[in-house]
């Protein structure tokens, strides 16, 4: 797929096509459906013959001013754009070293212990250039677009200083601006203590929340703030620190919870109306209420379960029973998930979490979107921005039974085409 964006259209109809809105628990599947985007904005959706006559004759007159684009989708499958609602996409190196001490018996919390895990990281990103990290860091970003992403989170946490820190961001963004897509930042300072603040956690609270938070706010460079609230981590009452801080500069929270134990974080980030609780392997019934209570979303990560050969599910039944909305994303990072395939944490999701293909497609568009407080993308309806996927398949589940082979034929941003294969 190139990346390069055609030309600016007015009106671009999308016929022949089967359409998985998303807009119910069943994707809202139209047959046969036709596809109307105007100045960017999906205008109509609906079967082939049902297209309003104004609309259609909107269409015709820009089509005779050469300001229109038709698209016969030959019976593809048609749905929202993908949203990947948490990456820690910017990062220098790699970790495969740690990959060979796991295989040889070490585990992820040894790792970090010794030094390794996210401070190996944190030590490569340093030592890259600004330009350097940006190097390394936008093939993954394509390669995402690539498979019909049209959003993404990109969080920092690397860098674990002020300089470092606003690097990522500043990369983040640079992401955003190159290529067609929408990139949200979340600055995720508080991931692990650095080394020069070693037995020192609340002193580097301190730093995070006087310094490092308002110097992103103000730069413009942070649209949520997130914290790694864990054993290994950081405590409850110092990510709730954080999430005053963030909850002054009017910045919305998210939170990395109960992936190795039950800090009560879901709760937590709940009582701040958080936009999402990521991981929850290790999720009580109590922040499941109070996630349902909140509206916050949870966030599955099915590439770090399986990565780190984790064994405890996620409570995926009390979160449906609870009503809770379960996105999917790629937790994209170099140590715990160095996967950059969606698709493929569908699929994931499906056979290790026993999520339904309707539940996985709702988790990469709809409540992806929620997660990342997006309410422009996500569905095949009315007033949402154009961005729209079209697939080489017949019905939707087809993505989450195999994988191996990038299905995606045509990605639309605002009713633009901007690649095809």
């Amino acid at each position: 797929m190139s990346i390069a964006s055609a030309s600016p259209q007015t009106c671009t109809l999308i016929e022949n096509v089967t359409a998985a809105t998303m807009t119910n628990a069943d994707l809202g599947l139209i047959e046969e459906a036709t596809i109307f985007v105007q100045d960017g904005f999906i205008a109509w959706v609906g079967p082939r013959d049902a297209l309003p006559a104004n609309l259609r004759q909107a269409f015709l007159g820009s089509e005779a001013a050469g300001k229109a684009h038709r698209i016969d989708g030959h019976g593809m499958l048609a749905t929202p754009a993908l949203t990947d609602c948490h990456t820690h996409l910017v990062w220098a190196g790699n970790r495969a070293e740690e990959f060979r001490q796991r295989l040889h018996g070490a585990s992820y919390q040894e790792i970090a212990e010794q030094g390794g895990g996210i401070l190996s990281t944190v030590r490569a990103t340093r030592a890259a250039s600004e330009e350097e990290l940006f190097r390394q860091s936008f093939p993954r970003a394509v390669a995402l677009m690539q498979q019909g992403v049209a959003h993404i989170e990109i969080k920092s946490g690397y860098g674990l200083s002020l300089e470092d820190e606003l690097k990522q961001l500043r990369v983040a963004r640079r992401i955003g601006e190159v290529l067609p897509i929408k990139v949200s930042t979340t600055l995720l300072a508080a991931h692990a203590l650095p080394p020069e603040y070693q037995g020192r956690s609340d002193e580097y609270i301190d730093y995070v929340v006087r310094d490092i938070l308002p110097a992103a706010a103000n730069e413009g460079l942070v649209d949520a703030v997130d914290v790694f609230c864990e054993n290994i981590g950081f405590t409850r009452q110092q990510t709730d620190r954080v999430f005053r801080a963030a909850q002054q500069l009017a910045l919305p929270v998210k939170l990395h919870a109960e992936q190795l134990s039950d800090q009560d974080g879901a709760a937590l980030v709940a009582s701040y109306q958080g936009l999402s609780a990521d991981h929850l392997e290790y999720l009580s019934d109590k922040g499941i209420r109070a996630m349902a209570d909140a509206g916050t979303v949870a966030v599955l990560l099915p590439g770090a379960f399986y990565f780190l050969r984790e064994t405890k599910l996620p409570p995926i039944d009390a979160l449906r029973e609870a009503g809770v909305p379960i996105a999917v994303a790629t937790d994209a990072n170099p140590g715990s998930s160095p996967i950059i395939q969606l698709p493929l944490m569908m699929h994931f999701a499906c056979s290790f979490f026993r999520m339904t293909p309707e539940e996985a497609w709702l988790g990469v568009t709809t409540h992806a979107a929620r997660a990342l407080g997006d309410s422009e993308q996500g569905m095949l309806k009315e007033g949402q921005r154009g961005d729209i996927a079209l697939w080489n398949l017949r019905r939707p589940e087809e993505i989450c039974y195999t994988f191996g082979v990038n299905p995606l034929r045509a990605l639309l941003i605002a009713g633009q085409e901007v690649g095809e294969h």
